[in-house]
């Protein structure tokens, strides 16, 4: 089994360009992480931000400009199309995944060396508030990291109940805006932060006071 961590973003840029002759940057996405245990990552930020672009980076389906995305140890956008599901696997609401850009023939990139996901990548999933099915996919997050897996929930809140789920079920928070990726270590951190705050207008929770610093 592979002591590598389960994924590592290594300065990881994304650059989308604006012009058929003058080519223009438009958008520019940077993030430079590393996810080395099961856990529940939360993923907020607005409309827009690059959040998807993200999760398809990861899920192989999406190539960077620069940088590396390796899940257990294998660079994602090296392995065979067919089995990149098999290390990460994106859930879009919409139910479309982008086609690979394939730069090479199949047998000559590597094999998953996975039956099953490793990375579960959920885009904003719909969460039904009648007949238990909020915890029914709260239920099925916890198996997954019991599981030895890693888990990102992707939501961009509009209802307090949503903001409730997150902060029940992750264990850490990552929010993407102004082309980049800021990490917390955990709900009352993130909703401290001022960015994240004006994000989240109306809905932002009365902050908990910071920790004070040991003398």
């Amino acid at each position: 089994m592979s002591t590598a961590p389960l994924l590592v973003l290594d300065r990881v840029e994304k650059v989308y360009h604006r012009g058929l002759i003058v080519r223009t940057p438009a958008f520019r996405l940077g993030v430079d992480l590393s996810f080395d245990r099961s856990e529940i990552v939360g993923v907020l930020g607005p409309n827009g931000a690059g959040k998807t672009t993200l999760f398809e980076m990861i899920a192989g389906s999406n190539t960077p400009n620069g940088g590396e995305i390796r899940i257990a140890g294998h660079d994602i956008h090296q392995v065979r199309y067919r089995e990149r599901d098999r290390l990460a696997i994106h859930y879009h609401q919409s139910y479309q995944v982008r086609r690979f850009a394939k730069t090479k023939p199949a047998f000559l990139m590597q094999r998953a060396e996975s039956v099953y996901p490793l990375v579960h990548l959920f885009d904003e999933p719909q969460f039904n508030t009648q007949d238990g099915y909020i915890g029914f996919m709260l239920d099925f997050f916890r198996r997954l990291k019991r599981e030895g897996r890693l888990v990102f929930v992707c939501l961009h809140p509009t209802a307090p109940f949503q903001l409730d789920i997150l902060q029940e079920i992750c264990d850490r928070f990552l929010f993407v805006a102004g082309g980049r990726v800021a990490a917390f270590a955990d709900f009352d951190q993130t909703v401290r932060d001022q960015a994240v705050r004006a994000y989240l207008g109306e809905l932002a929770p009365v902050a908990a006071p910071a920790p004070r610093l040991q003398n």
